[in-house]
């Protein structure tokens, strides 16, 4: 048995190979065109933007809940053990930023 082709056989070859690096061609114009490079550069920095915004949401969220569960308990009553504290100081630095405000008008 022989391996030779007709010569239909080998035009028909050419012809599939030129469709094929004419697809191949149309495909290297699309990704190196400027619009498709700088499309997938916005879609780039778009998707590390929304990586960065909930991984620091994500941050806000255990600080939040780290603060309430010190100030709460677990059945949601405050803890006026933790929370008195905090209000004497606060309102003292209030009363401190009135006095200090007071002396600079007069």
């Amino acid at each position: 048995m022989s391996d030779a082709r007709t010569p239909a056989q080998i035009e028909a070859d050419i012809v599939r190979r030129r469709e094929q690096l004419a697809e191949t061609l149309d495909e290297i114009g699309v990704r190196v065109h400027p619009k498709t490079i700088v499309g997938d550069a916005k879609a780039k920095v778009a998707s590390q933007v929304d990586q960065a915004k909930g991984r620091a949401l994500d941050a806000v969220q255990r600080v939040c809940w780290d603060v309430r569960a010190k100030f709460v308990a677990e059945d949601g009553s405050p803890r006026l053990e933790r929370l008195l504290p905090v209000a004497a100081v606060a309102v003292g630095l209030v009363g401190l930023l009135a006095v200090s405000a007071r002396k600079h008008k007069g």
